[in-house]
């Protein structure tokens, strides 16, 4: 239990003391007109009062990566509390904070715009694959994942609501007009309140877990785990003889850590903050929140079950962590208090998801320089959302591993082009390239390790990715000495 609550102290914190610093190393100017003000169209450059860009932005990156992710992630036991917290002050708010900075600085453009203006064209090309990749996966996990929670349900069983491809087609209907709508006309009427409705289920879930859960963790168990950790490799498909941390606990986990999906939600907020001085409570605060959903969901996974680990892995194996959020939901909160947490936790993923798409489309309509005339837009979101569709046959663990594998990539990206953008500004850089360096090294651990990738050995693949960041370290030390002399 104390685990638990000192990991919440320490998100709160980080925001009070941290996230002023790294403020000040972006030069924010309250003094400049936002894009929201220059571009005003009435379809996405819309001005958004900060509480409400919070509740958006909150919303848009949540989903159930903050959920799912950090459910998968309990196999690894109290350790999994520990990279949450660390990995979400150290690297998640920093990136989340310096996309929106980046974005709002270069009028609300997408993120592979930014990176041709600060690298090149051909970094420009390589953020436009991924990022477009990425957001496609996000959005078929999206439809995914709560149209089985939905379908699932125990009292639509027998009836067409036990349908899955029936909840996927409403999804995807849902989908095309919240893409094609001027964002002013769902977005910003009703999402803040679902981003209460999140705040709500994710502190009734603790409540309940601090009160009955029969394995709450103690921070001496993250030591002892540690030390004594063997576990198996089913779960999440390692190779024989993978670590049972490095790298995998640190892409499994990475909505609640660090995310590179958030970057791409950035410029939907950016294209609306009516000041500069809105950034830090909007993205800072908004990753910082969903920090706590993922403890919070980590802590479920960690503690729930009366059968520890062992009962954790027969349930994740027997229906995802869909069915250990339907177990969790209805045996803390009673049947009745579970359905709303169950439908709850199947909203948020579709209005990540549809943000996802909203962010593919002007990614890409962006990047071909041309309007967002309505004619356009259904050029652009038709084929992606049928495409869509024929993706969610496949396999859902499938999926789920190239977008994690993507999310780290991304993000590792964004945290050098922080790094970039703080040298420009000849301010403290490694804010932003330290997690940038270790990101780097557990994105080629990991692609080196997984089956996915190219299945080598750990004790291969572990050294590549420690040397490779050793090497980014000495090679910082030095330009950064070059660079704060001139």
């Amino acid at each position: 239990m104390f685990l638990f609550f000192i990991c919440i102290i320490c998100l709160v914190l980080a925001y009070r003391f941290y996230s002023p610093f790294v403020e000040k190393q972006a030069k924010i100017d309250h003094s400049v007109k936002t894009p929201c003000t220059r571009f005003e169209d009435g379809v996405d450059y819309v001005a958004v009062s900060p509480i409400k860009a919070f509740l958006i932005q909150f919303l848009n990156i949540a989903g159930v990566g903050p959920i799912f992710g950090p459910i998968l992630g309990a196999i690894y036991g109290p350790s999994a509390l520990v990279w949450i917290v660390l990995g979400n002050i150290i690297g998640g708010s920093v990136h989340d904070y310096f996309s929106g900075v980046l974005s709002i600085k270069e009028d609300g453009q997408s993120l592979p715009e930014i990176a041709g203006h600060y690298f090149n064209i051909y970094f420009k090309g390589i953020m436009l694959i991924f990022t477009a990749m990425l957001l496609f996966f996000v959005g078929v996990v999206f439809i995914m994942s709560p149209a089985g929670l939905i379908s699932n349900l125990e009292t639509f069983q027998g009836t067409i609501f036990a349908n899955n491809t029936f909840w996927v087609l409403v999804i995807l209907g849902y989908y095309l007009l919240a893409t094609l709508l001027p964002i002013d006309k769902i977005i910003t009427k009703f999402y803040p309140i679902f981003g209460l409705l999140m705040v709500v289920m994710t502190t009734s879930i603790a409540v309940a877990l601090l009160i009955n859960a029969p394995h709450l963790p103690e921070v001496g168990s993250v030591f002892s785990f540690l030390k004594h950790s063997h576990l198996s490799h089913e779960l999440l498909d390692r190779a024989p003889g993978a670590p049972p941390v490095w790298p995998l606990l640190f892409v499994t986990i990475t909505c609640g850590a660090i995310s590179g999906f958030h970057s791409t939600q950035a410029p939907i907020i950016a294209r609306c903050l009516t000041n500069e001085k809105y950034i830090r409570p909007v993205y800072y605060g908004a990753m910082l929140a969903e920090g706590v959903v993922a403890a919070v969901w980590a802590l479920a996974g960690i503690s729930a079950f009366p059968g520890g680990y062992v009962e954790l892995k027969s349930v994740i194996a027997l229906g995802g962590p869909g069915l250990v959020v339907n177990k969790v939901a209805t045996s803390y909160l009673g049947t009745i208090g579970g359905v709303m947490a169950i439908l709850a936790v199947a909203v948020f993923p579709i209005t990540s998801g549809d943000t996802a798409f909203r962010s593919l489309r002007l990614t890409i309509i962006d990047a071909f320089k041309v309007s967002q005339s309505i004619k356009n837009r259904l050029l652009v979101s038709i084929p992606i959302l049928t495409i869509a569709y024929f993706m969610t046959k496949i396999d859902f663990s499938l999926i789920w591993r190239y977008f994690a594998f993507s999310n780290m990539l991304l993000s590792t990206s964004v945290m050098w082009l922080a790094t970039k953008y703080l040298f420009t500004k000849k301010t403290v850089h490694w804010i932003a390239s330290l997690p940038a360096i270790v990101g780097t090294a557990v994105t080629l651990s990991y692609i080196f390790t997984a089956p996915i990738g190219l299945n080598f050995d750990k004790s291969l693949s572990t050294p590549i990715g420690i040397v490779t960041g050793v090497v980014l370290l000495i090679a910082l030390i030095i330009v950064d000495r070059r660079t704060y002399k001139a």
